[in-house]
């Protein structure tokens, strides 16, 4: 096992690294040749100047101010001073939100590890337990619960502490639920007018012989909500056009690399090969090549426009549906629209940036199909990945490698070689297995058919917590568990191993402090750093770069990463919950990593990401709820121990934890959960007041009529000369429609000229 020593040396290991890191990024950021890597978003917002264009040659690319690098933790200090309500006003409340996950994790450890050390430790240390057995262990096992011996009348004081945590941890939960809730209700309330305030998806409408879907529901809407329907737009399969967009883009950025170098050298054209990536295939002129490429997919592009206008299956059986208020908006998207509760299915729109276009051509009847395959493939995405794992956590026992392979042993035995296998090898090779999971899980999500980035990102969070769950934590116990005392269960009686297991789970407290040191403490540091988006930036900016435009193109800082960032910190959260009874010497690394990822993902927000879009921090539940889960996990847990250390008569106190823990759940679901699900209608209407008021004359359909069109679609000329050829101004006194009928509404319609009316 890993002692005290070895723990030290790992953590020293990780400190330098991370100060290296710390001190890499303080010199980077300095240098005006990389000012629109550390601070690309002031560049957007347009509040920073480029530093190339100004001063001696010299000075466009180093910075010659020598005090600066003595300044080199400034930035510190500088990324708390921007109080909360000025970080919303400049990064929006989805990352100000986001940055209360580290500032939560906080407030609950902070306190339990101040009481854990004051109590706990003393309890467990002045013991000599596990002196006494045959079981390998180290000192710091002797903080632990481990080292308490059977039928103590000492496991009374971990069950206090067990409620004593439990109650922090809610007390701060509701907190912190009532505080998020009240600034989202602040936040949509003073927000300005965005057409996902007004508009609805209607997905799943029912097919009608005589008229087309824009008809349907245009006749639909303006029978059903007569005095608040305003303007709809059908939902096309755009899908093939945006790829050839998105392909003539690529050719584009080829064509612009080869006209610059050729531009530089103009002795010699350039050439390329016509097969992949330009490595093999026929060799021909790069820019002719690139030239006539472009010029075939023009053609293609404009093609498939035309069968997008002309041609009906384009045309999805869904449409987003704007209203004249906020109020009839909010009372369609949470009613239902008709007696067969499968058709004519309403939800708010997410905010255009944030809709997912492709997923919205998918047939909303293949979605239950959809979400079952890829249920049924994480399942065995999951339990697959507990290979590797296993063979990863053999890693940290060293002991263990000896006694399999003894003539291992002289080399395992060096020092350095121990510490660095013990303390740094098991984090990075579990951290290579994860690198390409968010990926994977974010495939999974839209082959689900989820119409909106924020969604797909909450569902990818979901699966990669239930899949950390499942392979690190679970899969770290119960593999390393195996490994680390297989000598013990075959010497042993089947009534002695579920004791042995109790015993080991505390044990594996050494593994997940080095996993802290290397995901927590370095990956923190490494985020500053942004080594990757640094390269990229500066090979774009070598040979693709030749005006300021591209230069801005070049300059992607990407968003915050909800779909991996997040789960990462619920790792943290039940690492927390879980060992501060058990073995409470992980806390102190714990708050390290909140403390030192709320400073850095502060100045990231603050002056790198930009949000792709703004939820109003409709994440929250997720993240309570899964804190939630690790702290009935953590009792769960602790009763499991406490029933193998012969502790029958304080084991039963424990039962009520987790009763009382959902109870808890279930309050603040029904309490604070509906601000964020549901719009209530009382404040839709105090908006749309206040609206009225300050803007009597506003054209709502000119502001709405073309925020939900495609964006491939939008970028035409065909259609903005569709727009600016639409009459608005008639209204005849019945909606004529192409059905047979027998009834008559009494509003008009824009789309149809038929002389026949509509079916009520």
């Amino acid at each position: 096992m890993a002692t005290i020593s070895d723990i030290s040396i790992a953590a020293s290991i990780n400190i330098l690294s991370a100060f290296a890191f710390f001190v890499a990024f303080a010199v980077l950021r300095i240098q005006p040749i990389n000012d629109r890597v550390y601070f690309p978003k002031w560049y957007l917002k347009g509040l920073r100047s480029n530093l190339l264009q100004s001063g001696a040659f010299v000075h466009k690319f180093v910075n010659l101010d020598f005090q600066s690098y003595l300044r080199f933790l400034n930035w510190m200090p500088a990324a708390i001073q921007m109080p909360e309500p000025e970080l919303i006003d400049h990064a929006g409340l989805d990352s100000a939100v986001y940055l209360r996950i580290y500032l939560t994790g906080l407030k609950i450890f902070a306190p339990i590890a101040i009481i854990a050390f004051t109590v706990m430790v003393p309890v467990n240390w002045t013991n000599s337990t596990l002196e006494d057995s045959n079981l390998t262990y180290s000192n710091i096992d002797k903080l632990s619960i481990s080292n308490i011996p059977l039928g103590s009348k000492r496991f009374w004081t971990h069950i206090v502490m067990a409620y004593v945590f439990t109650f922090w941890t809610c007390y701060v939960l509701k907190r912190e639920y009532e505080t998020i809730t009240s600034m989202r209700l602040h936040f949509i309330a003073s927000e300005h007018r965005r057409p996902d305030q007004f508009t609805v998806l209607v997905r799943n409408v029912p097919p009608d012989p005589d008229e087309s879907v824009s008809e349907l529901v245009e006749h639909f809407f303006m029978v059903n909500h007569p005095d608040y329907y305003l303007t709809h737009q059908v939902v096309y399969n755009a899908n093939k056009l945006s790829e050839l967009v998105k392909e003539r883009k690529n050719k584009q950025n080829w064509l612009d690399y080869y006209q610059l170098k050729y531009s530089r050298n103009q002795s010699k054209r350039p050439l390329t090969k016509t097969g992949f990536l330009g490595f093999w295939g026929k060799t021909v002129d790069a820019i002719d090549f690139y030239t006539s490429e472009i010029d075939r997919l023009s053609k293609e592009i404009s093609d498939e426009r035309l069968k997008i206008d002309n041609n009906a299956k384009y045309i999805m059986p869904a449409a987003f549906v704007s209203f004249k208020t906020r109020w009839g908006a909010a009372v369609c998207a949470q009613t239902q629209q008709s007696r067969n509760p499968t058709l004519w299915l309403t939800e708010w729109a997410s905010e255009p940036r944030d809709v997912y276009w492709n997923n919205l051509a998918i047939p909303y009847v293949s979605l239950t199909i959809r979400r079952l395959i890829v249920a049924v493939a994480f399942f065995f995405l999951t339990f697959f990945f507990m290979i590797p794992i296993a063979f990863v956590q053999s890693l940290a026992n060293i002991e263990g490698i000896e006694k399999a392979l003894p003539f291992l042993k002289p080399i395992i035995e060096k020092k350095v070689i121990k510490s660095f296998i013990q303390g740094f090898l098991p984090g990075i090779a579990l951290k290579i297995f994860l690198i390409f999971l968010p990926s994977i899980l974010m495939l999974m999500s839209k082959f689900e058919g989820f119409s909106s980035i924020s969604a797909l990102e909450r569902r990818s969070a979901t699966r990669y917590y239930i899949f950390q769950f499942i392979n690190v934590f679970l899969g770290s116990i119960i593999t390393g568990t195996a490994f680390q005392q297989l000598n013990n269960f075959i010497h042993q009686s089947p009534n002695e191993i579920p004791k042995t297991i109790g015993v080991s789970i505390p044990m594996k407290a050494t593994f997940f402090i080095t996993y802290i040191m290397v995901d927590g403490w370095a990956g923190v540091a490494g985020e500053i750093l942004r080594l990757r988006p640094l390269i990229i930036y500066h090979l774009k900016n070598f040979f693709l770069v030749k005006t300021e435009t591209d230069r801005e193109e070049a300059m992607d800082p990407g968003s915050l990463g909800f779909n991996t960032g997040e789960p990462q910190i619920q790792l943290y959260f039940l690492l927390g919950l879980v060992y501060a009874v058990v073995s409470p010497i992980l806390l102190p690394f714990i708050i390290i990593f909140f403390g030192l990822a709320y400073v850095v993902y502060r100045h990231q927000i603050m002056n790198v990401y930009n949000q792709e879009y703004e939820s109003a921090a409709a994440f929250w539940p997720d993240v309570h709820g899964r804190i939630i889960i690790a702290l009935i996990v953590s009792q769960l847990l602790l009763l499991g121990l406490l029933s193998t250390k012969e502790a029958s008569q304080s084991t039963p106190m424990l039962i009520t934890l987790p009763i009382l823990t959902i109870c808890f759940d279930r309050y603040c679901k029904g309490r604070y959960e509906p601000a964020f699900v549901r719009y209530p209608l009382q404040q839709a209407m105090m908006k749309d007041i206040l609206d009225h008021t300050k803007e009597p004359n506003i054209d709502l359909e000119v502001y709405l009529r073309s925020a939900y069109v495609h964006p491939v679609l939008k970028a035409g000329d065909d259609y903005e000369s569709n727009l600016a050829s639409e009459d608005d101004h008639m209204e005849p006194a019945l909606v004529p429609t192409k059905r047979h009928s027998q009834m008559t509404t009494l509003l008009p319609s824009k789309h149809s000229g038929s002389s026949q009316y509509l079916i009520v």
